[in-house]
């Protein structure tokens, strides 16, 4: 080993804190990249449990508006209404008189009062007549109790009440379906059909019922 040349220990000196400075930048870069990747799996962390309660939130917002929902029809859900055509016949010689009116039962099954009820075949024609009804009558015997309003203030838990059409033509009554309407005991107003198709509607009571 030769002697030590000095002019040469400046540059070991430098290329020595070079290499220390150039080993703490990668260092400090390492260490850089590695906070950089745990705050990105921890930003992931957080949208993947942001997007999951989202969901949870979703779900129950849908189950909340399906429980609103369903009180809110529940009354309605259980109001029955069954039409049938009437007055066909056949006389000694066989000849037939077909059907010429409707007759239409009306049942609250639920717990609570119906109110303003009425029915209407087609959009013109209110009913004829209206009576008190008990289901275990025969209706080719029994002509129905007490006569009420065509338009029925109030139908009891429970209670049965008949609608009769006026008579006109078999066409006329093909062509104009029974539809009766109600009020619920919080006040919604409500359309039902004899197939059981039920809604909400505009249709004020006393009033012909609006275009649909």
């Amino acid at each position: 080993m030769g002697p030590l040349q000095w002019g040469d220990v400046p540059t070991a000196v430098g290329a020595l804190f070079a290499g220390g400075a150039a080993w703490f930048a990668f260092q400090t870069i390492k260490s850089q990249r590695q906070q950089i990747g745990e705050q990105r799996q921890f930003i992931g962390e957080q949208l993947r449990f942001m997007a999951e309660q989202q969901q949870n939130l979703e779900l129950e917002r849908g189950e909340l508006r399906a429980a609103a929902e369903d009180r809110r029809t529940a009354q309605a859900k259980r109001v029955r209404m069954v039409g049938r055509k009437a007055g066909a016949s056949t006389d000694g010689q066989g000849a037939s008189t077909p059907n010429d009116h409707w007759v239409v039962t009306v049942t609250n099954d639920s717990d609570a009062p119906l109110r303003e009820v009425e029915v209407w075949f087609g959009s013109a024609y209110s009913s004829a007549e209206v009576y008190e009804w008990n289901a275990l009558w025969n209706p080719a015997r029994t002509r129905g109790g007490d006569r009420l309003m065509q338009l029925v203030d109030l139908i009891g838990a429970g209670r049965v009440v008949c609608f009769e059409s006026q008579h006109y033509s078999p066409a006329a009554v093909h062509n104009n379906p029974p539809v009766v309407f109600f009020t619920d005991d919080n006040g919604a107003r409500w359309s039902l059909t004899a197939r059981g198709s039920l809604n909400s509607t505009a249709q004020q009571p006393g009033s012909s019922p609006p275009s649909e």
